[in-house]
């Protein structure tokens, strides 16, 4: 800090000391909200004089006018919570001028049955011992009325990345709006949603072996529509890139080929409707389809095929945490190869039960097929090899909250791939904590 700004600072801490010194009742007790406001008593003597004061009035303006030619502002005095570094910290928020941030870390303890396990989410528990899920870093902000920028970083034991980050307009008519730069598509429930927003502590493997264990993204443009209709209906679009091995499983994945036509990229559309079928009780169903570019030959496309429902059940009369709710995603893929079409399907069903502030319990079933040719044949199929057989999971789990901002989860699993001998079991233990501001998920 340069000496004139240390200078200021220093004078009006010391005025604020002088003047309103605190007896020891005053530091120790908060006031009470139930106690009507006492007439303030007049303020304590400095012991200052007419001078002294006027001095110090006009070394402050000294200093004041010295930083404005100097192009600095002189700080002002602090006023809690914020400090003078322009960070405000709160138990529910961090704003760094005006930034909204966020860490939420995901750990788990896991045990596997299986020297290998078949987990395909990127954020997975995957080994025995400990797994560290995942550091996510949220910043947000309004940059100004016409766009808001939004961001999530990911840092791993093997790296960082940068998960998404793109700016969506605030104040276009008519109801649309518009978002660029590096997005999970929002295709069906689980895509577009982060690790701490589950039900449970790994992802379906539908999601994994149609999109990648980081789920569908990429860079791109989205457009969406809230449409006029009597009830809830929004249609989106987005046109992305269809790379990524990771995040573009079905279409490129880890082939960079580059675009060299309109042909190349992912095109992914989206129906949502909302029906709130009584005080009580509402559902969610929506409607979405991805087509984009494969490896296998020359104009080979892949298209996948999904619809989602969600049912939520949450009595609205007196104050009960109850909350019942019914999700379920089925995913139809079909990809062109040379010679021959293959064609497999892959959904998940869950039911979770919060019965209380703190404790919840959930449960999930997935299915997979393998490929299949188009006249119903078993196909080799070149993205799956070991995928001959069906595969069944069921999952349960308990949650604990011990406040709105940590979780425990303790899960156990079956997995039943056709294509293995016996049953493989898992079991794990996570933590999730949350520091800064997160704002609510979508319903």
């Amino acid at each position: 800090m340069p000496p004139t700004s240390c200078r200021l600072a220093g004078l009006a801490v010391w005025l604020s000391f002088c003047l309103s010194p605190l007896s020891p009742a005053s530091a120790q007790t908060p006031p009470d909200a139930g106690t009507p406001p006492q007439e303030q008593e007049p303020a304590p003597d400095t012991g200052l004089s007419a001078e002294d004061l006027k001095a110090i009035e006009e070394a402050l303006g000294q200093d004041a006018a010295a930083a404005a030619q100097a192009g600095t502002q002189p700080p002002a005095t602090p006023s809690p919570p914020a400090s003078s570094s322009g960070v405000t910290i709160s138990p529910s928020n961090i704003d760094f001028q005006g930034l909204n941030i966020a860490f939420i870390l995901d750990v788990a303890a896991a045990a596997f049955t299986s020297k290998e396990p078949l987990q395909t989410g990127g954020h997975d528990p995957s080994v025995n011992g400990f797994n560290l899920q995942q550091l996510e870093l949220s910043v947000n902000t309004a940059v100004d009325p016409y766009f808001r920028f939004d961001s999530n970083i990911v840092f791993s034991q093997f790296g960082v990345e940068i998960e998404e980050a793109y700016a969506t307009t605030a104040n276009l008519p008519g109801n649309l709006q518009v978002r660029a730069g590096q997005f999970l598509t929002r295709f069906g429930r689980i895509n577009p949603t982060h690790p701490h927003s589950w039900e449970f502590v790994d992802q379906p493997f539908a999601i994994g072996r149609v999109f990648g264990g980081e789920g569908n993204r990429g860079l791109g443009v989205e457009g969406s529509w809230l449409t006029p209709l009597p009830w809830y209906v929004e249609l989106l679009g987005s046109v992305t890139d269809a790379t990524g091995e990771s995040t573009a499983r079905s279409f490129l994945g880890a082939d960079l080929g580059g675009v060299t036509s309109p042909f190349d990229f992912q095109f992914t559309a989206m129906v949502k409707q909302f029906f709130p079928l009584s005080d009580d009780l509402s559902l969610l169903w929506g409607l979405s389809a991805a087509d984009g570019p494969n490896p296998t030959g020359y104009r080979n496309r892949t298209d996948v095929f999904g619809t989602d429902v969600y049912l939520k059940y949450r009595p609205l009369a007196g104050n009960s945490f109850t909350t019942v709710a019914l999700q379920a995603e089925l995913l139809y893929r079909r990809r062109q190869v040379p010679g021959d079409v293959l064609s497999d399907l892959n959904g998940y069903a869950q039911l979770s039960w919060r019965f209380d502030q703190r404790w919840a319990v959930a449960s999930r079933y997935e299915l997979g097929t393998p490929a299949t040719r188009q006249n119903g044949a078993l196909a080799d199929d070149p993205l799956d090899a070991e995928w001959t057989g069906n595969r069944q999971r069921l999952s349960a789990n308990v949650t604990f909250w011990p406040t709105e901002f940590s979780r425990l989860r303790l899960q156990g699993a079956t997995d039943l791939a056709g294509w293995r001998e016996r049953p493989d079991y898992s079991l794990f233990l996570a933590l999730e904590v949350v520091m800064g501001a997160h704002g609510a998920h979508a319903f």
